[in-house]
């Protein structure tokens, strides 16, 4: 298992937010069941899972493991489409500012780089 990236807002996220036009209009589609839900985003000719959703206890969590940039670009927008916040095991968040991707840990920015850039390359792993 990789990195974990979760959305996290002040209330419980449904099944049924999933489909909302916020989500839809934003370019996501929904794949699943009420029991759990691949979300994903297409590039070029296909579609690329971005997120997973979980039932946990009546509601449940939307949670990443990017492997691109692109991924990390795709997990802010969903996060805002759900009206929550990207955040990282280590308490840092990612966020979409003057349209630039940035990761904030404490005091410390890292600017990942323009949005339309980074979707226009598309899902292309990291190199480690």
């Amino acid at each position: 298992m990789g990195y974990q990236l979760r959305v996290e807002r002040d209330s419980p996220l449904a099944y049924a937010e999933l489909a909302e036009p916020a989500v839809t209009e934003a370019g996501f589609a929904v794949r699943g069941s009420q029991d759990g839900v691949e979300i994903v985003a297409r590039h070029a000719d296909g579609e690329h899972l971005v997120a997973s959703w979980r039932q946990e206890a009546g509601s449940g969590s939307v949670t990443g493991e990017p492997v691109s940039d692109w991924q990390v670009a795709q997990l802010v927008r969903l996060s805002e489409a759900l009206g929550g916040r990207l955040v990282g095991e280590d308490g840092e968040f990612y966020r979409l500012r003057d349209g630039v991707v940035e990761q904030v840990s404490g005091s410390h920015v890292y600017e990942f780089g323009k949005i339309e850039e980074i979707l226009a390359a598309g899902p292309a792993q990291w190199s480690e």
